[in-house]
């Protein structure tokens, strides 16, 4: 089924200050690379060709022209094993210049929150991901509508402002 949201890519590529991810799942659809790591199979950090990825490029050329690029993720603790994955694969998103933060579930709960993972490009345009209850995204929609923004950039600051920076982070 065609989609008529714009691509990650095409989204990023009009921005021009700021993008903001916040995650809220503690499992997301597995990928081959996340069963690699299951099997024990671990990233040579020291052979960047073998695990770089065109999203690492397209997020390394954003930062590059200016774009603040700033990933939040709500988490249960103790975390689950597809949580201490990401944990261990966020160095491809910091080193590409992602900038990004945990926060542990149990200290949101005088935040209020979206319901759905949420990209906020400028502060003004969300892309909200739908997922099935099994962690695929099912759909994606896209709203400038002033309220949801709102919402969303508030909860994503005050995440931000409470969670702990990645390489502090210990799991």
């Amino acid at each position: 089924m065609p989609s008529s949201v714009p691509s990650f890519a095409e989204l990023l590529g009009r921005t021009e200050r700021s993008a903001v991810h916040l995650e809220l799942r503690d499992f997301y659809a597995p990928t081959e690379r996340f069963e690699a790591w299951r099997r024990g199979e671990r990233i040579n950090w020291d052979d960047r060709e073998s695990w770089w990825h065109p999203y690492d490029q397209l997020i390394a050329d954003t930062v590059a022209r200016g774009v603040t690029i700033r990933r939040a993720r709500i988490v249960s603790e103790p975390v689950s094993e597809y949580i201490r994955w990401e944990h261990y694969v966020t160095h491809a998103n910091v080193t590409a210049g992602e900038e990004v933060r945990w926060l542990p579930r149990r200290l949101t709960t005088n935040i209020p929150l979206p319901g759905n993972d949420f990209w906020l490009f400028d502060d003004a345009l969300l892309r909200v991901h739908h997922f099935s209850g099994d962690g695929v995204v099912v759909e994606d929609e896209i709203t400038t509508d002033a309220e949801t923004v709102k919402l969303c950039r508030t909860a994503f600051e005050a995440v931000w402002r409470q969670a702990i920076p990645h390489h502090l982070y210990e799991i």
